[in-house]
């Protein structure tokens, strides 16, 4: 090698290196008082606030987050998104990954942000409670490299959140009760009574543009996302750049993030930013909330009135579909990889509800008379009680999983128009509960079509994988055809994402390059739906890289009442 070139390759190197940083953060949880409606609540938090701390760091860096867990809460918190290259001891995923920090206790995450640029979110993965724990993760490209898109004048933060007049602990209830109002930043705004003066507000500047990064921390709620008179430009999505993508529209299912440019190009004045809820289940009582925020313009005259953005139906499928099945990669840009040709594992997994036969003596008015249950596959997921999942895995202790999640249901039918005609069909509607996975080879090639079901209901279903992002190679309503649907697949372009929603009595095409070992989720990110039991992992195998051992102070487990011992009234399918 030339001298020249080598001291370019060094100084590069070095300047790597020196752009790299350890980011800290304390994370103190602990039991406060809110009041984001009528009356004060008392929630666990981080750091005593609602959302919890943004944390700001740039790829390359290593975060480091001291969790000091003075609830009364078991806690895992978990890094939606986030690769974990070599570091998935890191996930914080209860049972799975790690058995939960319990209270008066503490456990330190420690891993590095390894390529990735974009919004991204950190949140408890013990049921219910990231409907309080939950907050930002920003990654910012490496110092001097600007992002592929005009420099914005400011970065602005957007969490939308769910809120209940009620214990969080006591949302595990099943059915989980309606909640009582969305929040922006934890803030109802005007739409409620008692917090009309605690509202969202933004203050932009004549010609400005404002880069919005936007995150649905909601716990079970779809959301569409409006601003009155204005368009905005999305230029990456859960934390991946897209080809810029102009709409005065979008809609984000629970876990995913949209980084969009807004530019302050209308005349001086008053601007409602609003969210709504987005449900295609048929029959579900979705009340239909309306949370605003303020949009002002300086020098906006105090008399001003607001302009309100006309929001979508509660079910308009057709705008909710539009908004994910257009937006495309950006091809060329940074950390865009090829969409890998060859297929190693091919997986077809339908995903919905059935039922749960009603214990004996019991009245269950749900679906005849029965119980509710989710599944994949006709697997209904159940969490390890003892040992977390990985640990089975990586001590090879035996009765904690089973290594035989199907690649195919059980049984071929209509999916989206299910009918019971026999006694197979019967059974059909039982999934088994089961705490199965699927291996896979180290940098194996997986695609999976994921189905939706009309067992019970079709509806829309936000699936997130652990560890990985997939690419999206198409959408469509009905059944999947592997003939005629795979011949319309996205193979040059496709978007990517860590969670999807399949579309409602429809299907999605997933691809991903299986190079992380270790134990990951594959789970709906609604989640009522997650404890019914829409949910399964998967197990990468060793390869150029291997599982490291867990970290010596790895929290150790006890048996958690809030997950064996929660309410099984599961007798109604409103949530």
């Amino acid at each position: 090698m030339p001298l020249a070139i080598q001291a370019l390759f060094v100084a590069l190197l070095f300047s790597s290196i020196a752009s790299a940083a350890i980011v800290e953060h304390v994370f103190h949880i602990k039991n406060v008082l809110v009041k984001p409606l009528c009356k004060e609540q008392m929630i666990p938090a981080v750091n005593g606030s609602l959302p919890g701390p943004t944390i700001n760091v740039r790829e390359g860096d290593t975060l480091v987050v001291n969790v000091i867990n003075n609830s009364t809460y078991n806690i895992t918190i978990h890094w939606h998104g986030v690769f974990q290259l070599k570091s998935s001891w890191m996930d914080g995923v209860n049972m799975i990954t790690q058995c939960p920090i319990q209270p008066s206790n503490n456990f330190t995450y420690r891993f590095d942000i390894t390529g990735q640029e974009g919004t991204l979110l950190w949140h408890a993965h013990v049921l219910n409670l990231r409907a309080t724990l939950h907050g930002a993760l920003i990654i910012r490209p490496r110092s001097r490299r600007p992002y592929p898109f005009p420099k914005p004048y400011k970065e602005v933060p957007l969490i939308f959140g769910q809120w209940w007049n009620m214990d969080v602990g006591l949302l595990n209830i099943r059915p989980a009760p309606l909640s009582d109002a969305y929040l922006i930043n934890g803030l109802a705004g005007d739409s409620y009574s008692c917090s009309k003066k605690r509202m969202f507000k933004l203050k932009v500047v004549q010609g400005k543009t404002y880069l919005l990064r936007i995150i649905n921390a909601a716990l079970n709620s779809h959301l569409f996302f409006k601003i009155a008179n204005h368009n905005v430009t999305v230029v990456a999505l859960d934390a991946v750049y897209t080809t810029p993508y102009v709409s005065d529209v979008m809609i984000l299912t629970p876990g995913q993030t949209v980084d969009a440019l807004l530019t302050a190009d209308q005349p001086s004045g008053l601007y409602y930013m609003a969210i709504s809820p987005y449900t295609s289940a048929h029959g579900q009582p979705f009340p239909a909330q309306v949370t605003r925020g303020l949009i002002i313009y300086e020098d906006t005259v105090k008399s001003s009135s607001s302009v309100m953005p006309l929001m979508p139906e509660l079910n308009d499928i057709s705008t909710a579909h539009r908004f994910s099945s257009n937006i495309t990669a950006l091809v060329g840009g940074p950390h865009w990889t090829p969409v890998p040709r060859h297929v190693d594992e091919k997986m077809f997994i339908t995903v919905g509800f059935g039922l749960e036969p009603c214990p004996l003596g019991t009245k269950c008015p749900g679906y005849l008379g029965q119980l509710y249950a989710g599944s994949l596959n006709n697997r209904s997921f159940m969490y390890p009680e003892s040992t977390s999942l990985q640990e089975a895995y990586f001590y090879n202790i035996t009765g904690i999983y089973t290594d035989d999640f199907p690649d195919q249901p059980p049984l071929k039918f209509d999916y989206t128009d299910f009918v019971m005609r026999t006694e197979s069909d019967y059974k059909m509607m039982f999934p088994e509960k089961r705490t199965s996975v699927k291996t896979l080879k180290f940098n194996s090639t997986v695609e999976i079509v994921v189905q939706n079901t009309g067992i019970v209901t079709t509806e829309s279903h936000p699936m997130h994988l652990h560890g990985f992002n997939f690419y999206v190679l198409g959408y469509g309503f009905g059944n999947y055809d592997p003939i005629r649907h795979a011949r319309m697949l996205n193979l040059l372009n496709p978007q990517m994402h860590n969670t999807v929603g399949v579309p409602p009595g429809g299907w999605v095409v997933l691809r991903f390059i299986a190079n992380n070992p270790g134990a990951w989720m594959f789970h709906c990110h609604m989640d009522a739906h997650l404890q019914y039991g829409i949910g399964m992992a998967f197990i990468v195998q060793n390869g150029e890289t291997s599982l490291l051992s867990p970290p010596s102070n790895l929290p150790q487990c006890t048996r958690d009442p809030t997950i064996y011992d929660s309410p099984t009234a599961k007798v109604d399918f409103s949530y």
